[in-house]
């Protein structure tokens, strides 16, 4: 292989690592979704980044890196879980100091009903 394929290879390779694409089941249980996201939606708009989870049955607490403390219902019809599910963000919370990458995969991330991981 010469010097100019080898550079085209790994060009190709780095964009198909950056573009990598994940597929999530849309109609998931919420609380798995938050799990594995890491990410909440509060009422305001704002994009809080979740330090714990404690799940009590069918309501969970929710704590932020920013300490605010959140309880949910699991319910797959919520607003955050719609929030979630469609990618929908006014801002992102500057105490709690959601990373680019974490953003940028959140972004990456794809919902789709028929087609992906169940959690």
């Amino acid at each position: 292989m010469c010097k100019k394929e080898q550079g085209h290879t790994k060009k190709v390779q780095a964009l198909d690592a950056k573009e990598k694409k994940r597929y999530y089941r849309k109609n998931v249980e919420f609380f798995k979704l938050l799990e594995k996201i890491k990410l909440w939606p509060s009422r305001s708009g704002t994009l809080h980044g979740i330090k714990t989870i404690t799940i009590r049955g069918n309501t969970a607490e929710i704590v932020t890196h920013c300490n605010e403390r959140f309880i949910v219902r699991n319910s797959r019809n919520s607003r955050a879980a719609r929030w979630l599910r469609n990618k929908w963000h006014l801002g992102i919370c500057r105490a709690c100091r959601v990373p680019e990458w974490k953003l940028e995969k959140y972004s990456a991330t794809g919902l789709n009903q028929f087609y992906g991981s169940n959690l």
